[in-house]
């Protein structure tokens, strides 16, 4: 695995059921000269054997220059058997590469996507029980960033582009994830920051899409005039006291990541307080009497960028997150009686870099990056 194989961002995990259970990993591996990366894909099959797809541009590997945070890859799997792999997008026009074939290496299509020309970042794929696909991407729109989704309609194997969700004059939208939920609807999560771009970002925000009646709306059911702003999204995360969109030091959101309990949202993040000390605590955030909650799962420490985040109907929402050092980073956190503990998932492991993706068998798949060592591991829980 590449060095710069690592973000926050990403949807980096497919997984498959037919005769056994499939996992997919797409990931950046040594380019052909220091400073680069090819993409490719890690197959497992039912049996536990590997192999590795490539990601083709025209005659050759797919090859990038690094650009750790940006140039990292985000696929999915269609109902078709077909993988779509976003790759080393940082305000780029699309690198999009699609299988022409079940199963087969993903050649480049970026021809096929809505907005040709514009600058694009921050691509989060997810697919829908019917075999559809929904992305979101930060797009330069004019004087903003704006968030825009898009639809791949799998019987028609065509993108669409749904519309912008969220855009406001002197702001970033900043992609975090997307679910569909039990009822079909998609459920979308984001974050804001200063136009053009910022390492830290503020009021996390969310909102649904229901594609039966091409409608967005809050967490409460009330219907959003799109794109929302700041001032009219549905803000998770409040700005605290002390925070400022000016101030790269104060309080600030830093990922997060979505699941749901059939229709209802979960929400893990990074926020920094202005008590903790510079440290990124882990929060979680819920529905609670028709608001938003929100609860501390972790503040021991310094955590990296990268969350995971899923439900179980046993253990109800597992919060996946890595420390910044010591020797068991990678860690799954859970809840009882309102008191958040944690556990290693990798233990002796350098985990610096994590992405998480339940299966159809109710498996959690975890995708382990280690930067140092140079290796890309996987877990089940």
């Amino acid at each position: 695995m590449d060095s710069s194989n690592q973000a926050a961002w990403w949807t980096p995990v497919a997984t498959y059921r037919g005769a056994g259970e499939y996992a997919y990993f797409a990931f950046n591996e040594p380019g052909s000269q220091p400073g680069t990366h090819r993409v490719a894909i890690a197959r497992r099959d039912p049996s536990g054997g590997w192999s590795r797809l490539p990601v083709l541009n025209g005659g050759g590997p797919a090859e990038y220059t690094d650009d750790i945070g940006h140039n990292q890859p985000s696929m999915a799997r269609d109902g078709s058997g077909r993988f779509h792999v976003f790759a080393s997008m940082h305000n780029n026009t699309w690198r999009y590469f699609r299988s022409d074939t079940t199963g087969g290496a993903p050649t480049n299509h970026a021809a096929d996507l809505p907005d040709q020309g514009k600058n694009v970042t921050y691509p989060v794929l997810t697919s829908t029980p019917e075999g559809d696909l929904y992305l979101i991407a930060r797009v330069q729109e004019g004087t903003r960033r704006a968030g825009n989704l898009y639809h791949w309609d799998n019987d028609a194997s065509s993108w669409s582009k749904v519309g912008s969700f969220a855009a406001a004059d002197g702001r970033s939208v900043y992609p975090d994830d997307l679910q569909v939920d039990s009822a079909g609807d998609l459920h979308l999560l984001f974050e804001w920051s200063l136009a053009p771009s910022s390492a830290f970002r503020h009021e996390l925000s969310y909102l649904k899409y229901s594609p039966s009646t091409g409608v967005f709306r809050d967490h409460a059911g009330a219907e959003a005039a799109v794109p929302v702003t700041p001032a009219s999204a549905d803000v998770i995360q409040p700005i605290e006291a002390g925070e400022s969109y000016q101030d790269e030091a104060g309080p600030a959101v830093q990922s997060a990541k979505l699941t749901l309990d059939g229709t209802s949202p979960k929400v893990a993040y990074r926020y920094r307080l202005a008590t903790s000390g510079g440290l990124f605590h882990v929060r979680y955030a819920y529905l609670r009497d028709g608001a938003w909650a929100r609860q501390t799962v972790y503040s021991g420490g310094q955590t990296t960028a990268a969350l995971g985040l899923t439900w179980d109907e046993t253990e109800g929402k597992r919060v996946y997150f890595a420390t910044a050092s010591g020797a068991d980073r990678a860690r799954v956190a859970t809840e009882s009686g309102g008191t958040w503990s944690s556990a290693s998932v990798a233990p002796g492991l350098p985990i610096d870099r994590l992405a998480v993706r339940r299966n159809a068998s109710g498996q959690d798949i975890l995708y382990l990056v280690d930067t140092q060592g140079g290796r890309l591991h996987y877990a089940r829980n």
